[in-house]
Order: structure tokens, then sequence, then C-alpha cells
């Protein structure tokens, strides 16, 4: 759940922030990608990841947090091959960079709904971490809001964080 005073600045509901998650990241996976994945539905947010690819951004100015993206490392090359169109068998720099990629336009799309209502807000540049297990959080548990998607039997999750800033 996200703060209520940061949706409160905000001006939206959790309900309306969820909306709009939801319909960058199918929009970004639609149009960039190629790919089309399910409606989103919220759960629990996860620290520990096993072979998983973790992509995030993070937002400063009207308000801080950071939107992330973590896929296992097989659906991560699946999007990268996707997106390069060729033939991607192991999680290298291109997979890196494509995932980082769409951290980057979800996050681009994300604030964008926000920006309207005088809170400007820059991007960081994305960071990626990938590995066989690894321990990571985009903020503080309770205040996080996690998206779960599904895309040819696999998932993956959206998680983004908020606070106030400015």
């Amino acid at each position: 759940m996200i703060n209520a005073d940061v949706l409160l600045q905000l001006n939206t509901t959790e309900e309306q922030l969820i909306d709009h998650l939801d319909n960058d990241v199918r929009e970004i996976f639609s149009t960039m990608v190629g790919i089309e994945v399910s409606k989103s539905r919220q759960v629990e947010t996860l620290t520990t990841f096993k072979d998983c690819v973790t992509a995030m951004v993070g937002f400063a100015g009207g308000y801080n947090g950071m939107i992330s993206i973590n896929t296992p490392q097989k659906l991560a090359m699946s999007f990268a091959s996707q997106m390069l169109g060729m033939d991607i068998s192991e999680c290298d720099d291109d997979v890196h960079d494509a995932l980082g990629e769409i951290a980057n336009m979800m996050g681009g799309s994300f604030k964008h709904h926000f920006v309207k209502d005088g809170h400007e807000v820059r991007l960081s540049t994305p960071s990626v971490i990938s590995g066989d297990e690894y321990v990571m959080t985009i903020g503080s548990l309770p205040d996080t809001l996690t998206l779960l998607f599904e895309s040819g039997g696999n998932h993956f999750m959206v998680s983004v964080y908020l606070e106030k800033g400015e």
C-alpha cells in the first residue's frame, strides 16, 4: 500500500494508482516489447529473489521513490530477444540493457500521471541487478505497491515505492 499522505499529495487513490501502473506496463509491453501481458493483480512485495533480474529507476522531486521490474532470468532473456529481434541464450549485457530500458519507460510513463499537478519529477538512470540469489527492497515494505503480471505462463512483478518529495 502506498502511504496515505503521498496519495493525498498526488491527489489520487491507491485504486487509481494501480490502474495507471497496470495500464502503463501493459501498454509498454504491447507496443515496445511486442508481448501481451495479463491484467495485473496486487500481491505481497517480495524481497528475496532466485535466478532473477531486477531493473529499477528512481524518482526525485515532487515525490521520491522507485519503480522496479523483477523477472526470472529466462523471461528477461525472452523480453530482450523480442525487443532486439535476435536470439539471446544467456543473461548478459543485452538483457540488462533491455530490462533497464523497460524500467525507464515504465518510470517515464508512470510519472506523467502526476507531473501535471505541479509535481515535477526527475528519473535516475536505470540500475540492473541479477543473480542466483539476492535480497532487495526499494523502500519501506508497508508502503510498496507490487503488481504481478503474466506473460506466456510466466510471471513478473512491478513494484513502486513513493514518498513525499520537495
